[in-house]
């Protein structure tokens, strides 16, 4: 299998999950860069956020099935310290003060479990926790040399440094889990589970086990958030979204679910969200 090249470095390209992109990047720096060759089979990006905030911030996300390794500097908390996030089922909200800066690593959904076999990935659903406790080698020194640095050039380095000395074996499940969740992400024919699974050849019940040990969540909460991060893709561009086709579109029964799974999942209705937008 080879490895897929990964979105291109610099700014960001494409802001698929975040809640009024607009007015984050308006307040910090966010760029994407390509982890080395070899990483690129088990992680998606690095991705880069630096601020300097005169006044606090509240940023949202709509998390996708990916666990996260982050190293993170904020002057009012102290060195730099690298933490583990499992994928967040809910609306992730971080606030940003003063001056900071986070480094992380998208690990590709399905592609975090080599680096740490131990436990299923559903183990770190919805979790987050100092890193050192899955995966040892992420001490402060390595949060200082990832995220102490200013230049770029220097944290994808210490990044990469410290990822290709992990060495994860290879694991075949692990690399069909990967295709299918990648499967589910771009193909928008894969609306109901049962029939994604028939035409993957397994079964319904081996896929739900493939994803709870491997992407940490299961395939129908997969499906569902492919659906809200399109829907809120369409409300943050478009002026003036056609909501009964934008639900048939993707595979409701009627725009009055898509209405209720994206109330629940952003916390406004869609008119609302566009409106505020």
């Amino acid at each position: 299998m080879a490895a897929p090249s990964g979105p291109p470095p610099g700014p960001v390209h494409d802001t698929r999950g975040i809640v009024d992109p607009a007015g984050l990047l308006s307040r910090v720096r966010f760029r994407r860069h390509r982890p080395a060759e070899p990483l690129r089979r088990h992680i998606e990006t690095y991705w880069f956020i630096d601020w300097d905030l005169p006044e606090p911030y509240v940023s949202h996300v709509v998390p996708h099935p990916s666990v996260n390794l982050t190293f993170q500097w904020d002057e009012a908390e102290g060195p730099p310290y690298a933490e583990l996030t499992g994928v967040a089922l809910g609306l992730y909200a971080r606030r940003l003060t003063g001056r900071g800066r986070v480094c992380g690593v998208k690990f590709r959904p399905g592609g975090f479990r080599p680096y740490a076999p131990g436990h299923p990935v559903s183990h770190w659903t919805g979790r987050a926790l100092r890193a050192d406790e899955v995966l040892p080698r992420a001490t402060a020194e390595t949060a200082r040399a990832v995220a102490g640095p200013s230049d770029d050039a220097d944290r994808v380095a210490a990044l990469d440094a410290f990822l290709l000395a992990l060495c994860p074996a290879p694991d075949p499940r692990a690399d069909r889990a990967m295709a299918l969740a990648e499967r589910i992400r771009t193909d928008h024919t894969a609306r109901r589970v049962g029939d994604f699974a028939r035409a993957q050849g397994i079964s319904v019940r081996g896929l739900q086990r493939l994803f709870a040990d491997y992407v940490g969540i299961t395939p129908k909460w997969a499906v569902l958030r492919c659906r809200i991060h399109e829907a809120l893709e369409r409300a943050g561009n478009e002026a003036d979204v056609d909501w009964a086709a934008l639900a048939a579109e993707l595979g409701y029964a009627d725009q009055a679910h898509l209405i209720r799974d994206f109330k629940a999942t952003v916390g406004v209705p869609p008119t609302a969200y566009t409106a505020g937008h």
